[in-house]
């Protein structure tokens, strides 16, 4: 097969979560742990930082990685779902698994695949773990998919991991009160292996301090040790950001980091970034210019999309991949912190979201431009638009993401503001 034939193998034969759904979830190691011990267990031949949460691990991922690759290290990157083109969800120092290791290895190994039955994420994570071990990389930044304790990736014995947060998501499988989902994000804490905690919050943080110390953990609340605080910028390409140590707030711990992921719910994430850091940087040798460099060149070194992304300049349009409560949480507040004349909202989302807590978020203000990513749990653009009418939200159908974002732009006057949003898919069909 070629590399389109491959890929085709791939997203019709192995059940992919992000296109079906419930359908391709498997709740156990088993299979992945078959595979691993069938490719002779590659995750054991790199070091790695493994990173859940429910919200923002993926800028937390990539901005690591990117530290690391300007120390000089062979960074590998694992990150899930990709946008635009599957290799993104395995790189090395930022560049994408080329086409031909993916054909490779799904020649080598297809006839264990079908027979094992493996999920497309159980395949991507051992395709992600040999091609590591394979090129040798120095360490190896590990994004969970979703969850923890039962996720593929949580076979690794990480230096580090880390815990963004905790919210409503993906309940049919976590579980329906933070507390429960928690406890399966809390699965990764390894024993002995120090944890990152981004977020001090009440329904979890009982959770993770139990089962930090049931495993002899280190754990660390990066909120509850560091500060960020945006100064003042001119420019519209970098927040500049000011570290503080808690405890001793009248000195910066990293001043005038450039870091251009835009939203102000970032400063979040950056908090989990440099807490991490602080724990690594002895080990790793990573120093204040190793940060400022990684931070700065996160996207360029990276190639991180749909945080807050910059889209097109006239009209503005900005798309973000919130696409839970909790991330349109984070979406408002950066709304309100943005000046625009008005608001064109594209919105798209995929079925198994709590759609109506989503809806009763959004700013009834805007003109809304409905539509259904190109994926089969993308919901029905018309019921979408039907039960936003009912939240008191306006707004059009149209027949796809792009002639939704195309009317938008057309429609949208100098000052005003398009953004797209609802879902990953949503945003991949635009960046």
């Amino acid at each position: 097969m070629n590399y389109n034939e491959t890929l085709n193998w791939m997203f019709n034969k192995l059940p992919m979560y992000q296109r079906i759904g419930a359908a391709a979830y498997k709740a156990d190691l088993n299979t992945t742990i078959e595979i691993l011990n069938y490719l002779n267990n590659p995750q054991d031949n790199f070091k790695s930082v493994h990173v859940a949460g429910t919200n923002g691990k993926g800028s937390t991922s990539h901005s690591l990685a990117s530290v690391f690759q300007e120390a000089g290290y062979k960074t590998g990157l694992y990150t899930s779902p990709h946008l635009r083109d599957f290799r993104e969800r395995i790189r090395i120092n930022g560049e994408m698994i080329p086409e031909n290791d993916v054909v490779s290895f799904i020649e080598r190994h297809k006839d264990k695949l079908e027979e094992l039955e493996l999920s497309f994420f159980e395949m991507t994570v051992a395709m992600a773990f040999e091609y590591f071990s394979r090129e040798k990389v120095d360490i190896a930044i590990i994004e969970v998919g979703m969850g923890g304790r039962l996720d593929s990736t949580n076979v690794i014995n990480p230096e580090l991991s880390i815990i963004t947060n905790i919210s409503l998501d993906h309940v049919k499988f976590l579980g329906d009160t933070e507390e429960k989902i928690a406890a399966e994000k809390a699965g990764i804490i390894k024993s002995g292996v120090p944890v990152v905690i981004g977020e001090t919050q009440k329904g979890s943080e009982d959770v993770f301090i139990e089962t930090a110390k049931e495993k002899n953990s280190p754990i660390y609340f990066a909120d509850q040790i560091f500060e960020c605080r945006i100064n003042d910028s001119d420019s519209s390409e970098y927040n500049n950001i000011d570290i503080f140590v808690k405890t001793t707030e009248k000195t910066p711990y990293l001043k005038n980091l450039y870091f251009p992921l835009l939203g102000d719910y970032q400063k979040k994430n950056l908090a989990t970034v440099i807490c991490a850091i602080d724990l690594l940087k002895d080990k790793f040798r990573l120093n204040d210019e190793h940060i400022h460099n990684g931070l700065k060149n996160v996207v360029a070194n990276t190639g991180l999309m749909g945080r807050w992304q910059i889209v097109n300049k006239k009209p503005l349009a900005i798309a973000d991949t919130g696409h839970n409560v909790a991330g349109i949480n984070e979406v408002i507040r950066q709304l309100k912190n943005t000046k625009f004349e008005n608001l064109h909202f594209v919105l798209s989302v995929v079925n198994d979201k709590d759609i109506d807590g989503i809806l009763e978020l959004l700013p009834k203000y805007a003109e809304y431009y409905f539509c259904k990513a190109d994926i089969p749990r993308g919901l029905d653009a018309n019921i979408l638009a039907e039960k936003a009418r009912k939240c008191g939200l306006k707004g059009e159908v149209y027949e796809s993401v792009k002639r939704a974002y195309q009317s938008a732009c057309d429609n949208a006057k100098e000052g005003d503001l398009v953004f797209v949003g609802g879902s990953n898919f949503t945003v991949a069909e635009v960046v």
